[in-house]
């Protein structure tokens, strides 16, 4: 098995049974009735028609025995010349809706795919990497399609099999009976081939998933590989996983391959055996030639169709695997989870209540235990402390991108976990620590929080902080492409726009996680200027990296392990030297005027 190590299912991943997978399927094509329908038809008007031309056959070979007419020649001529016009038309016209009807379904398929996933909340992405979600959107999806295609080529196949089958029997009931002691055995060659089909075609699946997401995550973390000089490191990473990718995806062309010959070999045989047995009746003189030759036709036509059905059958596993990968997505169940969804139709207050709050990201894994906090509305506060002591689970949990195990959060005396997420969400301002931009311009990235804001509001908004000096920065001001991920912008300047996003938003509750890059003083006071004009109209919780933010802070509350073991001003806690006292000189004092003017005095005295 060491082939297919690290394609384990995911945790999600369930087995559906087939006639599940077929019944959630046949949902998606329910409300095209009238379009499956026609394909239907014009799928019967083929098959009827592709039985009808031996017989056609066998009456020209009917009249070479006698002395043929001209115009019984010409009529069946013609005859043939329609049948084959018709056979053209129907199956022209049958692919046409069927294109129609298939995109449609691919499309709802992966509309609800991409859906389902980003409801998802925010442990599901920190647990699965998203190359293999995207895998599952995008590649499931489209090998769902090519084999819905052969869904109807198969139905096809059922019915031109069905009408041979009654025209065999027409001809000799006999050699017919021959020919269904002889099908069983491809019939049960193919079942036995299902379990290995879909086994292969699955693990397809999840190495295309894993190539998928080692070369997203080699194109999005480029920049620290060439800074670390570690582009072997990735190409050698990439080339073992391809590697993998190609020996599955070998062993399974040979499994799916594998049984195309072994049918045919059967078949031949099978023919053989008729070939003869046929001939013996025409010799004793139960049968005519042409009637031998319908018979012998017919058998080939027959056995095209059932060794097709038979190379669907396998491709048919790669649909079904698809399919169930697809719906394992779609009906993955979020932790977090409302039990009601009261929404949220006036502007909040800004209240904020934590209640013997209990939470942890896995069971070894405790952060906060019997947690308890009120905000004021309108107040704000600085959360310092430590990594691990708790600041951004806080910030996760008001926003609901995770479910805590016990206690309550209330805002404005509701329970979060009550409320209707998106009405809710919308009076949340986020700002991450590493400010994430559309790609697009800096007017396009604003106007994310207000899709109808007008390029003046949003210059109005943007001249708000310092006079809009900041803009004058940019190379074409509000214009300005921001790149990808914002790639084109300095991080001050990313952090200015998505400040002004949120100013733009009015939120009611302001959550920072305030980045720890270093910026010129310049911008730094533009940063600040804007934190302001938010802070003036939002209840605030921040996590605190710069000395400017803390002391502006209605309230710092200093966390230790999940834990308040501090709470106050800036002046108040430095002045009871603790926790505080020791965090501000290993990580602010050197951000404060005073260190700054020292330092001066100092390198003044050294020259």
């Amino acid at each position: 098995m060491g082939l297919f190590r690290g394609l384990e299912a995911e945790a999600y991943d369930r087995t559906y049974s087939d006639a599940d997978l077929f019944r959630r399927i046949a949902a998606y094509f329910t409300p095209r009735k009238k379009q499956v329908a026609a394909v239907t038809f014009f799928m019967l008007l083929v098959s009827i028609s592709g039985a009808g031309l031996p017989m056609i056959i066998s009456k020209a070979v009917g009249l070479l025995e006698g002395q043929p007419s001209l115009n019984a020649i010409a009529a069946l001529t013609g005859l043939m010349t329609l049948f084959g016009v018709g056979i053209w038309a129907a199956n022209w016209a049958r692919r046409r809706l069927q294109v129609r009807i298939i995109g449609d379904v691919v499309s709802d398929l992966r509309h609800d795919a991409f859906t389902a996933s980003i409801k998802h909340d925010m442990a599901f992405f920190d647990e699965f990497e998203a190359g293999r979600i995207i895998s599952r959107i995008t590649s499931d999806t489209d090998e769902f399609a090519q084999v819905t295609q052969l869904v109807t080529d198969i139905i096809t196949q059922v019915t031109l099999v069905l009408i041979l089958l009654l025209v065999l029997f027409s001809i000799s009931w006999q050699l017919t009976m021959l020919l269904l002691i002889l099908a069983p055995f491809v019939v049960m060659l193919t079942l036995g081939f299902r379990r290995m089909a879909r086994f292969v075609t699955r693990r397809g699946f999840q190495v295309l998933a894993k190539v998928n997401s080692a070369i997203q995550e080699a194109v999005t973390g480029i920049s620290i590989a060439k800074n670390f000089r570690q582009e072997a490191a990735i190409y050698h990473d990439f080339a073992t996983t391809n590697q993998q990718s190609y020996q599955v995806n070998l062993r399974r062309g040979f499994v799916l391959s594998g049984i195309f010959p072994i049918l045919n070999i059967m078949s031949s045989t099978g023919t053989a055996a008729l070939l003869y047995w046929g001939g013996l009746s025409v010799e004793a003189g139960m049968v005519t030639i042409g009637a031998w030759y319908l018979f012998m036709a017919s058998v080939n036509s027959f056995w095209f169709p059932m060794i097709n059905l038979s190379v669907f059958w396998s491709q048919l596993q790669s649909g079904l695997s698809a399919a169930e990968r697809i719906f394992a997505l779609i009906d993955a169940q979020s932790k977090v989870t409302q039990r009601d969804n009261r929404p949220v139709t006036q502007k909040l207050r800004g209240e904020i209540v934590y209640k013997h709050l209990s939470f942890r990201y896995t069971e070894q894994e405790q952060v906060l235990d019997d947690f308890s906090l009120r905000i004021a509305p309108g107040e704000s506060v600085a959360l310092v402390g430590h990594t691990g002591a708790g600041k951004s689970s806080l910030i996760k949990l008001i926003t609901r991108f995770y479910e805590f195990q016990r206690g309550n959060i209330y805002v404005d005396g509701m329970d979060i976990r009550a409320l209707d997420l998106p009405s809710y969400r919308r009076q949340l301002g986020l700002v991450s620590q590493s400010p994430f931009l559309f790609s697009g311009t800096v007017a396009d990235n604003i106007r994310y929080a207000r899709p109808k804001l007008s390029d003046a509001d949003i210059e109005a908004l943007a001249r708000q902080i310092g006079g809009g000096e900041w803009l004058e920065t940019l190379p074409n001001g509000l214009g300005s492409d921001v790149g990808e991920r914002g790639a084109r912008l300095s991080m001050g300047q990313r952090q200015l726009v998505v400040l002004t996003r949120v100013l733009a938003q009015e939120p009611a509750i302001f959550i920072l996680d305030e980045a720890t890059a270093s910026i010129d003083p310049f911008t730094e006071n533009q940063i600040q200027e804007a934190m302001d004009l938010i802070l003036k109209r939002s209840t605030a919780i921040i996590i605190a990296h710069r000395l400017s933010t803390v002391r502006a802070a209605d309230r710092i509350l200093v966390l230790q392990r999940g834990r308040i073991i501090e709470e106050g001003g800036h002046e108040q806690l430095m002045q009871q030297n603790g926790h505080y006292a020791d965090l501000y000189n290993t990580y602010f004092r050197h951000q404060s005027l005073e260190y700054i003017e020292e330092a001066g005095r100092r390198r003044t005295v050294a020259k």
